[in-house]
């Protein structure tokens, strides 16, 4: 009896610890990624920090410099993989991609991979007619990481107040690139977002149409009109209850 009572306590210990391990959740699973990319296309060279497919920060090559994704981030730390500490691998890059191009076209002819970019639309403030905003053209699934963006609002061209990000790489190999549109939006407006790859000259096509929102006033009348009416309904009803209680008791 002592050993199986024994048995008993230790089995029930395990049990108790193996479901206070199911129940305890995992710890998240976060990546933090250096991707560095040469290519015979514009621009040559790519270098992106970036921390669960967010960019943190890209290497400027011409400048020499690394570059915070948004103003507000600190400056990337000056000891921490200089510039001239890059050099290295960007000469590895280059000349793996030259060795690789010579092998392919000399020996065994290799598919070239594509990807065909989408692109999403949105506003970066909630809709107000008349009043400035941003459009926000989110293009993903690009590979290699070589397209041009741009605005054209009525079938007319927009240069202006046009900012352009550079490349995000994610984690099914491809890139992501932003393109952001200073703008009032007006009733009637047709905007539409063109990328296109460059190598094959094909572009796709995405179109935003500001949607009137209801007026403030409006909804506001609108809900104490559908409040109003609810409560008569409520009041009849307590009316005709209160009636059939009376005659019940009555009867």
């Amino acid at each position: 009896m002592g050993a199986a009572g024994g048995c008993g306590a230790l089995l029930g210990a395990l049990l108790g610890v193996a479901l206070a391990a199911a129940a305890t959740p995992e710890p998240p699973v976060h990546s933090l990624a250096e991707v560095l990319f040469c290519q015979p296309d514009v621009p040559l060279l790519g270098l992106a920090l970036t921390f669960d497919d967010e960019q943190l920060f890209w290497f400027d090559a011409p400048s020499s410099r690394w570059q915070p994704r948004l103003p507000d981030f600190p400056a990337w730390p000056e000891a921490t993989e200089p510039p001239s500490e890059l050099v290295r691998d960007t000469m590895l890059c280059q000349d793996l991609l030259e060795l690789l191009t010579l092998y392919a076209t000399q020996h065994v002819p290799m598919p070239e991979a594509k990807g065909i970019p989408v692109a999403n639309v949105f506003l970066k403030r909630p809709l107000e007619l008349g009043r400035p905003n941003t459009l926000v053209c989110m293009v993903g699934n690009i590979f290699p990481p070589a397209v041009t963006i741009g605005w054209q609002r009525d079938g007319v061209p927009v240069t202006e107040g046009v900012t352009n990000t550079t490349y995000t790489p994610v984690e099914d190999l491809g890139f992501v690139r932003f393109s952001y549109l200073e703008m009032t939006p007006r009733a009637g407006d047709i905007y539409s977002c063109i990328v296109t790859r460059e190598r094959d000259n094909t572009s796709v096509l995405t179109y935003w149409v500001p949607q009137d929102p209801v007026p403030s006033d409006v909804l506001a009348t609108a809900l104490c009109g559908a409040a109003m009416a609810l409560g008569i309904l409520l009041a009849l009803v307590g009316l005709v209850l209160l009636a059939a209680t009376h005659r019940h008791r009555h009867g």
